[in-house]
């Protein structure tokens, strides 16, 4: 089954709050975005956030400028239903993080809670991170949470990769240099619990590609079990 297809009948058989991934609030993201300290102007894009609550608490917050991008069309319209004309003020993008076209230099913060850990093959992530380097702008943030060392071997069905913060940190380190990572014990719905990291990573303000990124002291949070 192709990706596309996979994500839209989870998302078609599914309710969106019934997922192993999901978050009322997305507690540590928005802990990191403040960390970033953005204006309320800012561009954030969320990629797979297409069912995602985030987007939620970041309108109630005061941002409008936001792009979520998702595989998934069933998965973005559960959002635009939820959200009604709140959503309007939204750019919806239904397509694939690793072949879709994005502008240069057009978000001041990238957002990824659970998508890069799909990606098996090396010419995939390679993908990801040249569209992160490409369309965030020099100085701007990114955020990527995946499941860290201690977490499922498979989800929804699908393998996945599992990282360390030094693991997941070379996979960016050429363009980014990482701020801050943080750990999460995820309660999904069904009682079990996943381990994540989350990484805050700053983008260069030059254009070299080399500079040598120092390496974040790691600091664990752990999520509340409901």
């Amino acid at each position: 089954m192709q990706p596309k297809n996979h994500w839209e009948k989870v998302y078609s058989t599914k309710s969106s709050n019934y997922v192993s991934w999901f978050q009322e609030h997305a507690r540590l993201s928005l802990e990191l975005i403040r960390k970033a300290n953005l204006p309320l102007t800012a561009s954030l894009i969320d990629v797979g956030g297409g069912a995602s609550r985030l987007v939620d608490d970041l309108l109630k917050t005061g941002y409008e400028d936001i792009t979520v991008l998702d595989l998934s069309a069933a998965a973005l319209a559960s959002t635009k239903n939820r959200l009604g004309g709140k959503g309007n003020k939204l750019h919806w993008l239904e397509a694939n993080i690793t072949d879709v076209t994005l502008s240069n230099h057009a978000y001041d913060l990238w957002h990824d809670r659970a998508v890069f850990h799909f990606l098996i093959k090396l010419q995939d992530r390679k993908a990801y991170s040249e569209a992160a380097r490409h369309t965030i702008k020099p100085g701007g943030h990114m955020i990527v949470a995946t499941f860290g060392e201690g977490g499922p071997a498979q989800c929804s069905g699908l393998p996945v990769m599992r990282y360390g913060v030094d693991s997941l940190n070379a996979e960016f380190k050429e363009s980014f240099t990482l701020i801050e990572s943080l750990k999460e014990e995820h309660r999904t719905p069904m009682g079990t619990t996943q381990n994540f990291i989350y990484c805050l990573f700053k983008k260069s303000t030059t254009s070299s590609m080399g500079s040598s990124c120092p390496q974040s002291e790691q600091m664990s949070s752990n999520a509340p079990k409901k």
